[in-house]
């Protein structure tokens, strides 16, 4: 496991080489991107935001997406895959929000994690991004990249992942910390072939590649 130091150094480096920490998906209500989450599930951001556009253009509103029939909605996230779930999940959720929270999305892991399709990943994003508080968004690539630089213990779980950063990352650090994992793992520290010879975070590694 790494020292203070070091993850400190580990957290600056990556502010410099990304320095606008921000989620890829877009979004302009917060109930938008509570469901955009459940829509990349196996699925990329960049998809997702294509789709998106028509499929709030046809559900302007959180009503209307409680009133929708799955049917009609699983039409504008067919692309997105598994798009059966994922439409009975957004239909579910709204009705949930509107009858549960009056239309908030909520603050609370609780109550975020009781919602229809809504795990800590999700719930952890939306803490973090529409209510700033700390977040610890255990993806694919914050899972991968975290175990090779020696952060978490390597492992695969995304509970024990998140109980683990929440050890070592300083809260206020979390949520900006977890959106830079993404963009480096995209761009540099790739599940298959990463490029460690150009990687500036080399140096801090636990398994470079040579």
């Amino acid at each position: 496991m790494k020292t203070e130091s070091q993850v400190r150094d580990i957290i600056e480096t990556l502010k410099t080489r990304y320095p606008d920490a921000l989620c890829s998906l877009r979004y302009d209500k917060d109930y938008e991107l509570l469901f955009a989450v459940r829509l990349s599930a196996q699925c990329t951001d960049e998809r997702v935001n294509r789709v998106t556009p028509a499929l709030y253009a046809r559900f302007p509103t959180l009503e209307s997406f409680a009133e929708a029939d799955p049917k009609e909605v699983g039409e504008y996230i067919h692309s997105c895959g598994f798009f059966n779930g994922k439409s009975r999940d957004i239909v579910a959720c709204a009705k949930a929000l509107i009858e549960r929270h009056g239309g908030k999305v909520p603050d609370t892991m609780e109550a975020l994690t009781a919602l229809p399709g809504v795990g800590r990943k999700t719930a952890n994003l939306i803490l973090g991004d529409v209510y700033g508080k700390p977040a610890y968004v255990c993806d694919t690539h914050c899972i991968r990249i975290t175990g090779r630089l020696g952060l978490t213990d390597g492992s695969k779980d995304p509970v024990k992942v998140e109980r683990q950063l929440r050890e070592v990352l300083p809260p206020e650090e979390s949520s900006n910390f977890c959106h830079r994992m993404v963009l480096f793992g995209r761009d540099t520290c790739a599940a298959r072939a990463p490029k460690c010879g150009g990687c500036p975070l080399r140096h801090l590694c636990d398994n470079p590649q040579t």
